[in-house]
């Protein structure tokens, strides 16, 4: 199993796309996951095709399209699926990663479910058909904010694919992290690294070191688990929103991925 490291863009979103791919570059990691809302407009091709490019030139890949598409009801709202799934294929991104939904899991109904579930099928089939993966990103206030929600949900989205993110949760113990990592990982795609106090305080990668070491030993000990076997560590939520403070947090994510990998 490969884990490469990059950067999700929306933790900067008010610095230009030139200066996060060569932040990015100069902190040597080898990718960036772009946002669909301030870097790469959902629609907006050319763009699209421009930060692909600007992106692979810098020696970078792009690691995933991060849209704002929640199953079930970005349609209804006026954002269509094939606008995303356009973008996503002018950017050259492998994935893109949509929300399950718009509610916690505890106040869906059973109709609710079903339709986040309908319409995840037909969106994973839609972007398979154009050789692009769909993944729901692991968060409070969607079906994937409880482990059995999100198990279910995954089970029930497996005829089109659909695959999974994993990132902490606030108040969630270490153990409940660990746990809720294992569950995933038949499905995991990409990671969200970033260190949080309770309350949301962010702090600086290094403070969760022993954390981290758990949670990519966790991916190292998965060795073969499909699909996919390449993955991305992205750091997001940087301390201050500070360029030199993702420096620093890019030189631990490096260092946490070399443990990890015996180096």
């Amino acid at each position: 199993m490969n884990i490469h490291t990059g950067l999700v863009s929306i933790s900067f979103r008010k610095r230009s796309v030139e200066q996060i791919i060569e932040t990015v570059a100069q902190a040597g990691l080898a990718g960036i996951e772009w946002g669909g809302d301030v870097h790469v407009p959902h629609g907006d091709l050319a763009r699209a095709r421009e930060v692909g490019a600007l992106t692979r030139a810098a020696g970078l890949r792009v690691a995933a399209y991060g849209s704002y598409y929640r199953a079930g009801v970005s349609e209804q709202q006026g954002l269509p699926f094939e606008k995303v799934l356009d973008s996503a294929r002018a950017l050259q991104a492998p994935t893109i990663r949509v929300w399950a939904g718009a509610q916690a899991s505890a106040a869906c109904t059973p109709d609710d479910r079903g339709r986040v579930v309908e319409d995840s099928l037909r969106i994973g089939a839609l972007a398979a058909r154009q050789g692009v993966r769909v993944a729901f990103e692991y968060h409070r206030n969607t079906l994937t904010d409880d482990r059995a929600s999100a198990r279910g949900l995954l089970l029930a989205t497996q005829p089109a694919g659909l695959a999974a993110y994993w990132q902490p949760t606030i108040n969630w113990s270490h153990d409940e992290h660990l746990a809720s990592l294992r569950d995933m990982l038949p499905w995991l795609s990409n990671v969200h690294v970033f260190q949080w106090e309770a309350n949301g305080q962010r702090l600086p990668l290094a403070d969760g070191t022993s954390n981290w070491r758990d949670f990519f030993q966790v991916l190292a000990e998965a060795g073969g688990a499909e699909p996919p076997t390449d993955r991305w560590a992205l750091l997001e939520f940087v301390r201050d929103d500070s360029l030199e403070q993702f420096v620093r947090d890019a030189a631990t994510l490096r260092q946490l991925i070399a443990a990890c990998r015996g180096e």
